[in-house]
């Protein structure tokens, strides 16, 4: 009896997570709220846990902060937990804090992470929708929508081969996930968010 149990919860949880593709109808309309959302989006906090796999490692590195977000093109990731450190993107430059020590890495003579960074910032609004950089395809999963990005550029494809975005009903990104050539990826799901709230741009400031 017990083993027939589990077996039937089993499949409770498996149906339950299961990703049903939507009709173009049903990706229209996420397509519609989440572009909207952004657009009225300039300022979001928010907190982070964030779990990078590894395939040699047995168990994730998970670690814990906050983002920030400004209209247009500033962002600023602070890690509060196992460590300390933040990195913010700004004016085309990368300025990283690790733990007191300060360096900053000119991003803007590279094509490449600045299409990144560019990435980054959309996916982080949720507005990605771009059918000529991107195969896209659309699934309805537990009563949220995910939403999966390939990359059709090849050099790109090098670093990051696929964002796998989930949106809640109200069109705000709950999780990103980045995922590698190798298979390996990082996952960020966003906790207590915030949109809209004034943010000084001295948070910006490393």
């Amino acid at each position: 009896m017990r083993s027939l149990i589990c077996i039937v919860i089993f499949f409770i949880s498996v149906n339950s997570f299961a990703q049903t593709p939507m009709n173009n109808q049903e990706a229209m309309a996420l397509k519609s709220l989440v572009k909207n959302r952004a657009a009225t989006t300039k300022t979001i906090l928010s907190d982070f846990t964030q779990s990078k796999h590894l395939d040699f490692l047995d168990n994730d590195i998970v670690t814990k902060g906050k983002l920030a977000f400004k209209s247009p093109n500033l962002i600023k990731w602070s890690y509060t937990d196992p460590f300390k450190y933040s990195v913010v993107f700004k004016n085309e430059t990368l300025y990283i804090n690790d733990e007191g020590n300060k360096s900053n890495v000119d991003i803007g003579s590279s094509k490449m992470f600045k299409q990144l960074n560019k990435l980054i910032i959309n996916s982080v609004k949720g507005d990605m929708f771009d059918d000529n950089a991107f195969s896209i395809t659309y699934f309805k999963i537990d009563g949220l929508s995910l939403v999966q990005f390939t990359s059709k550029d090849e050099k790109l494809s090098k670093y990051i081969s696929a964002f796998h975005i989930t949106f809640n009903k109200k069109g705000d990104v709950e999780q990103v996930k980045m995922i590698e050539p190798s298979g390996d990826f990082t996952k960020i799901d966003f906790v207590n968010r915030v949109l809209n709230n004034p943010i000084n741009d001295t948070l910006f400031t490393n």
